[in-house]
């Protein structure tokens, strides 16, 4: 069987990776002019950095078993802790489940809520179970538990990060069901000691790749090529699929089946006329753009400011700020710090932009870095001036979970189902996580291998 993959992010790579291990030949046909999607290698200063993601989750296999197949060395990050810029200061980041909080003694320590918001969630523990017959968004959910300061100040610049989407749109059944489910069983803080330790040695949330995430599409990349089975074309824009007689026709390549790992609106224009129903259903999918400043300041310029301990910072969008959050790269990751040491260097970036704010993000780049200095020297009393800066846009990048998105994938894949030798994989399923998306990838070729 020959079959084409559209789209060479990390999805597409993996479903190529798995389709060729099966036997099959694959043609992976990605439109701009590298593959790895917002898996990308960038450079600040002559030091080799992520520009894209920088981290996976680790507590689900499927990310961290692919760096291990692949050979790449999987470390986990360091033990500075996040803060969290709110009312007027660095504050300490208290446990929570994605925002909503799991220790009410670490929350009232914080100084995150005003007064007034502690105590309304301290009356989170003598609440009745939720009734959460139908979806609804996560904020809605934590408001109703915790009161909405906790929704505002605290799952926000969570969610923000990961979503870059704002907490009383996303679905909670499928950004955070684990929330779910402790809701409908009762209080969420009471059943907090059975959740695993945040902090585990033994066990950590999240894990990278020394070196970088970038490195993981780039070797798929070369394994594929090894295996003399897949072609990878970049620069390749597909306009149209045919269904003929037999198997399928992709802008003139005859090949027996597709997988598209393409995000949602192109999906949908290609499935315009082989899957209707798919395409109306992914044409709803709304996407946030971001942007994403990498610095290096010289140690000695920066480091009474930056190296404190801490890991960085979220904002929550109440407070009104340019940025979203700042990870100190050299702080987070040994690695980066490794990195930068030869040349007494300190990196770090910010983050800018959720969605409805495009429009922010459409200044030149000298502004994108001018904001991001302004707020961290607000945030941190940093005075320097870097050393280089580097901007990454994505523009339309994340897809946004909407209230009812689990059921909109279940009809998008039924209508999938109907067409013969086609696949769906991406960000815009089943998690937007670096995990999530091999899963997706993993999932397509083994719904094509089995056709």
């Amino acid at each position: 069987m020959r079959a084409v993959v559209v789209g060479g992010g990390i999805s597409g790579l993996v479903a190529a990776r798995d389709l060729a291990a099966a036997g099959h030949d694959v043609l992976v046909l990605e439109a701009t002019d590298r593959v790895g999607g917002k898996l990308r290698r960038g450079e600040v200063a002559g030091i080799t950095v992520d520009v894209g993601a920088e981290a996976m989750v680790n507590r689900r296999p499927e990310g961290v078993a692919l760096a291990g197949d692949l050979a790449l060395p999987v470390t986990h990050p360091s033990g500075a802790s996040s803060r969290i810029w709110t009312r007027g200061a660095l504050r300490p980041l208290p446990r929570t489940l994605m925002g909503a909080p799991l220790d009410l003694d670490q929350l009232a320590d914080s100084g995150v809520l005003s007064p007034e918001g502690l105590e309304r969630a301290r009356r989170e523990p003598d609440l009745p179970a939720s009734e959460l017959d139908d979806d609804v968004s996560v904020g809605a959910l934590v408001d109703d538990r915790y009161g909405p300061e906790v929704t505002d100040r605290l799952v926000e610049p969570l969610l923000g990060g990961v979503y870059a989407g704002h907490a009383r749109e996303i679905s909670a059944r499928a950004a955070i069901p684990q929330l779910v489910t402790m809701a409908a069983r009762g209080s969420i803080t009471a059943q907090a000691p059975a959740l695993p330790d945040p902090g585990s040695a033994a066990s950590p949330v999240f894990a990278g790749i020394a070196g970088g995430m970038w490195q993981l599409p780039e070797r798929i990349a070369e394994t594929l090529a090894a295996t003399g089975r897949v072609e990878v074309r970049t620069g390749v824009f597909v306009r149209r699929l045919q269904r003929p007689a037999a198997g399928w026709d992709v802008d003139g390549e005859q090949v027996d089946a597709v997988v598209l790992a393409t995000p949602a609106p192109a999906t949908a224009r290609l499935l315009g006329e082989i899957a209707p129903a798919a395409a109306s259903e992914l044409a709803t999918l709304d996407y946030a753009s971001t942007a994403l400043v990498t610095f290096a300041f010289r140690v000695a310029d920066a480091g009474d400011a930056l190296d404190v301990g801490a890991s960085g910072f979220l904002v929550p969008p109440v407070d009104r700020r340019r940025v979203k959050a700042a990870t100190f790269s050299f702080a987070k990751w040994d690695w980066v710090r490794a990195a930068g040491a030869a040349d007494d260097l300190l990196v770090l970036r910010s983050s800018l932009g959720r969605r409805g704010e495009a429009e922010s993000l459409q200044v030149a780049d000298d502004e994108l870095i001018g904001v991001s200095l302004a707020d961290l020297a607000e945030a941190t009393g940093l005075r320097a001036t870097p050393v280089d800066a580097v901007v990454q846009r994505w523009g339309g990048g994340l897809p946004q979970y909407a209230v009812g998105h689990v059921d909109r994938v279940a009809r998008i894949r039924a209508a999938i189902d109907q067409v013969p030798a086609l696949e769906v994989c991406g960000a815009a399923y089943d998690g937007v996580g670096i995990a999530a998306c091999v899963a997706s990838g993993q999932r397509a070729a083994a719904s094509i291998d089995a056709s």
